[in-house]
C-alpha cells in the first residue's frame, strides 16, 4: 500500500518504520517542509514531502500531530481524496498541557468527531492508547497472548478491517471498539489508556469506561503527565 504521515514526531516515525518493514511505500511530511526531515527520510528509508503531496494517491493518510494543528493543515487538503482512502487520526487531546482548550471537545464532542469535522472526512480513531516508544518496542508476531492489544473505531467496516490486518501484522492485536461515536472509550486517560493491555484486559478497560467521566479521564492523565515531568526535573 502507498502510506502518506503527517506528522514526524515519535508515533509518526514509529509508524513510518513499522510500515516500511512490512514492505509499505511510505512519504511524511511535517510543517516545515521535505528539506527538514532529509536525515529521518534516510534513516526509515521513506519518502520525505511536502504536505499538500503527502496526500495524493495514497490508500492510506495517516495525521500523527498535535490536536491543535489540525485547524492549520492546508484547505481542502482531502477534498479530492477518493471516497475509499483511510485517514487515521492518532490526535490526544490535552487543553492545558498543549492544545489550549477547544470549545467543542470541552462541551463534549469526541475528539475523533472534532477531527473529522476539521478537516471535512471520516476518520478511523487509531494508536493513540500506546507510547510511541512501546510501539516501536513491544511488537511481535509470537506468543500473541503476550501481544499489547490495540483499539480502533471508526464508522467505516471496511477501513477498520484494512486497519485491523494492518496492525495485527505489526505485532499487535487489533480490537474493534465500534463506531467513531464509541472512540470515547479510548480517548485520553480512558481506562484502557497507554496501558499495554492483551486482548482480555483490553476489552475489559473498554467495557469499563464511564461516558460521564471523559473529562475527568482527561484532567487526571494531564496531572499525571505533569507530576512525572516533574519528577525528571
Amino acid at each position: 500500500m502507498n502510506i502518506g504521515i503527517i506528522g514526524a514526531g515519535q508515533v509518526g516515525g514509529v509508524l513510518a518504520f513499522h510500515f516500511v518493514k512490512l514492505g509499505h511505500n511510505v512519504s511524511i511530511a511535517n510543517s516545515r517542509g521535505a528539506e527538514s526531515l532529509a536525515t529521518l527520510s534516510a534513516k526509515l528509508s521513506v519518502a520525505a514531502s511536502s504536505v499538500n503531496d503527502v496526500v495524493m494517491n495514497k490508500n492510506i493518510i495517516v495525521l500523527a500531530i498535535p490536536t491543535i494543528a489540525i485547524p492549520n493543515l492546508p484547505d481542502k487538503l482531502f477534498l479530492n481524496l477518493p471516497n475509499n482512502t483511510i485517514l487515521i487520526d492518532t490526535t490526544n487531546y490535552h487543553p492545558k498541557l498543549r492544545d489550549g482548550h477547544i470549545v467543542a471537545i470541552d462541551q463534549g464532542k469526541l475528539e475523533s468527531q472534532w477531527v473529522s469535522e476539521q478537516i471535512g472526512r471520516p476518520v478511523i480513531k487509531a494508536f493513540n492508547t500506546i507510547f510511541a516508544s512501546n510501539l516501536r518496542e513491544k511488537a511481535q508476531t509470537e506468543e500473541k497472548t503476550k501481544r499489547v492489544a490495540l483499539p480502533v473505531s471508526s464508522d467505516s467496516v471496511e477501513a477498520k478491517m484494512t486497519l485491523i490486518n494492518l496492525i495485527n501484522n505489526m505485532g499487535f492485536d487489533a480490537i474493534d471498539v465500534g463506531t467513531l461515536a464509541d472512540s470515547w472509550r479510548q480517548q485520553t486517560g480512558a481506562p484502557c489508556y497507554c496501558k499495554d493491555l492483551n486482548t482480555s484486559s483490553l476489552r475489559h478497560a473498554l467495557a469499563q469506561a464511564d461516558p460521564t467521566q471523559i473529562a475527568v479521564y482527561r484532567e487526571n492523565e494531564e496531572m499525571r503527565i505533569k507530576r512525572d515531568l516533574f519528577a525528571q526535573k
